[in-house]
Formats: C-alpha cells, structure tokens, sequence
C-alpha cells in the first residue's frame, strides 16, 4: 500500500511517533526518524530495519531550534532523495498550576512542539508538493478541552491545530493532503509524567490519577500508540485521500463534544 513511499518522523524514537514509524515500515515505506536522543534514536532505527522492506535513517538533533528543524529536513532529502509523508509527532510539553509555572515553560513547549512541526513543514512542502504527499500532525485532546493543570499542552495543542487547518487550505493549492490527530489519555512515558505531576499535586497515587482519569473520560480503558499509528496509516493511504482538512479524535471516546 506504502511501498517506496518515504515517511519522515519527527519524535519517531519513542511512544506514540515510533509506533507510527513501525506501522509505516511494516506498510512498505522507507522511515526517516529524527529526535534528540541519539542513542535511542539508533536503537530505535536497528529495531525498525527488522520491520519492513524499506530503508531506515535517522538524525539525532534538537527540533526546538531552525537549526536542527533545517538539518535534518536536508538530511533526509539528501538521505532519500524525496518526501511523500511528513509526521510531526515531536512534543513534550508540561503541565503544572497556573500561574506558578514558569514562562520557560510555556516558550519550551511552543518551541518543540509548534515551531519545531511548523518549520519541518516549511522546510519540507517542496518536496511534499513534487510527490503530492501527505502531512499528519500528531496534536492532542487538551487542543479542544483545556484544563487547568495543562495550559501549556493545550496552548501549544491549539495553535497547531490552528496551524494544521491553514496549511490543508495551502495543500489545496498544491495537491499535499493535511490532517491532524487529536489522541486522548495514550500510554507513553509523556503520559506517565502527567500522571506524576497530577500524583503530587492532589496528593494521590500514580494508579489512583489513572484510575481517576479514566473515570473522568468514560472510556473503557487507555489508548495505546499503535491506536493512533493505525490511523496515522490509514490516512496517508491512497484510500483516504478524500480525507482533508480534518482534526480525527483517538480518545475512545473520551471527547464528549461533537466538535
């Protein structure tokens, strides 16, 4: 379905975007995976080279700065020539009270998350134009239900679901289809810190905030990466080409509005 496709991932050595990167290698595409941590990164690569047929590089580099965002767009394009599929799974915003938490903070998590996905896009829409490829931003539930223990996640969520919706009306323009996931409560260790930070700050227990959220969501239980890298998938599938525009909740159904 994906063979010889070439799907850059940003955040692919962990969680939710190296399961996307599995789900793709296993599709048929050649992976590029970039992150900070280059040892994981690596061991995320050999893991993937087992997956698929395709070929696998990575580039270890802080996404934070234009920088590393140009780097390691010019060193895939130099790795494989091309682009079809650009996910911008990278982000590790945190949460904290308001208005305790510090403004580093919030410039941290608009600095990964936000400008690191908007200048991977800009760097890489020619060569997703030439291929009339695909962008999947990976967003977050907290874009469309803010929280007061998570304003900075759900800042960042929002403004690059801002972002995701403009750049589908520029894909119009130029044949790249663009759309963008909204996973709800998925176990990554990103997760395990929100758990920690609620823990201490209501003086429970890690299993007592899950079993809370959980609750709270009315879910049947939590979400797992390969939830959302089978969406991921799907919508870079030729299949779902007539899917655009759109912001897809994987939350099972914790997102009670219809929006």
């Amino acid at each position: 379905m994906l063979d010889g496709k070439t799907a850059f991932v940003s955040g692919g050595s962990k969680g939710i975007g190296l399961a996307i990167a599995n789900k793709l290698a296993e599709g048929g595409c050649n992976v590029f995976l970039v992150a900070s941590n280059g040892d994981r990164l690596r061991n995320a690569a050999d893991g993937l080279s087992h997956v698929g047929l395709g070929e696998v590089g990575y580039h270890a580099t802080d996404l934070r700065t234009l920088q590393g965002c140009s780097e390691s767009a010019r060193a895939a394009l130099e790795r494989f020539r091309h682009c079809d599929i650009l996910v911008n799974a990278a982000g590790a915003t945190k949460g904290g009270i308001f208005p305790d938490q510090p403004d580093e903070e919030m410039l941290d998590g608009f600095a990964l998350k936000f400008h690191g996905a908007v200048r991977l896009s800009r760097a890489l829409w020619p060569a997703l134009k030439e291929a009339k490829g695909t962008v999947i931003n990976i967003v977050g539930g907290f874009a469309r239900t803010p929280a007061a223990d998570f304003m900075v996640g759900g800042a960042v969520n929002a403004a690059l679901a801002n972002f995701s919706k403009a750049l589908a009306d520029k894909g119009l323009q130029d044949d790249v289809n663009v759309n963008w996931i909204h996973p709800g409560l998925t176990v990554t260790e990103r997760l395990e810190g929100i758990f920690a930070d609620r823990a201490a700050q209501q003086g429970k227990t890690r299993d007592q905030v899950e079993a809370d959220s959980i609750a709270a969501e009315g879910i049947r239980r939590l979400g797992q990466p390969a939830d959302v890298a089978a969406l991921v998938a799907f919508l870079c599938s030729p299949a779902a080409r007539h899917i655009h525009g759109t912001g897809i909740a994987c939350d099972g159904g914790g997102a009670k509005g219809y929006l």
